[in-house]
């Protein structure tokens, strides 16, 4: 339950070691919040990240499989022991798989939609189970805009992204009225571990700065941010754009 000042006494972070992820709970932590959970199949990962928390919040290290859908029930049940009330959830593990050659192996893709999509729908349905009993809670859903119009060079990490985000939109819409509510989040690309390697996009960010965004949004009534903000009118464009014309653009 929020404090009487309205800070959150629980944040929970699925995805303990993302660079973002840990990102967003730094810029949301602030004097009065009682515990953050990390959620995490590295725990000593976890354990460094959470050894860097300074004040006087606990933080406790939960182990989750984050391919396994089946699980998600128990784990939210896990992190909202003894009657702890879920403030705020940030849903933030993933697998981009760039690179992989799904035409020679096209089991490949069942590895990446486990986690992505499957796996993070059963999350998304337990902790708004789990917050409409409470009767409020704000979940924070890291998507990307590579789901918003999905492109060659990836086409299974974005139709993933482009399904979870969908869906995390629609069950926003079944929440009305509940006092729990979901901000889906649309980072473009952003450096870190996860993009080592990789040829940097225009537009391109740091997690902090998608933090930042995010720290903003959490409170008001906004549904969707983009990260930085102006994707929101270049993927505008990019949604409108006849396929013909899409096809001919150097995006890979």
């Amino acid at each position: 339950m929020k404090n009487g000042v309205g800070v959150p006494q629980n944040i929970v972070l699925f995805g303990g070691t993302s660079e973002i992820g840990q990102a967003v709970v730094s810029a949301l932590l602030q004097p009065g919040v009682a515990r953050l959970t990390l959620v995490a199949r590295d725990l000593d990962g976890s354990a460094t990240f959470g050894d860097s928390i300074e004040g006087d919040t606990e933080v406790e290290i939960v182990r989750f499989d984050a391919a396994d859908h089946s699980s998600m029930a128990a784990v939210v049940e896990e992190v909202s022991a003894n009657g702890r009330d879920i403030d705020v959830a940030v849903i933030a593990h993933g697998v981009l798989a760039e690179g992989t050659d799904y035409y020679a192996d096209p089991s490949a893709v069942h590895g990446l939609l486990a986690v992505n999509m499957t796996a993070t729908a059963a999350l998304l349905y337990a902790l708004a189970a789990r917050m409409r009993v409470q009767g409020y809670g704000r979940i924070i859903l890291l998507s990307s805009v590579a789901g918003v119009r999905v492109r060659k060079g990836n086409p299974v990490y974005g139709a993933s992204k482009a399904a979870v985000d969908s869906l995390a939109l629609a069950v926003d819409h079944e929440l009305e009225g509940t006092g729990v509510s979901i901000l889906v989040v649309r980072p473009g690309f952003v450096v870190s571990k996860m993009t080592t390697g990789m040829k940097k996009a225009p537009f391109s960010s740091t997690p902090e700065a998608v933090a930042q965004i995010v720290a903003r949004a959490v409170n008001s009534g906004t549904t969707i941010v983009y990260a930085p903000t102006v994707l929101r009118w270049v993927f505008g464009i990019f949604r409108l754009l006849p396929q013909a014309v899409w096809r001919r653009l150097p995006l890979g």
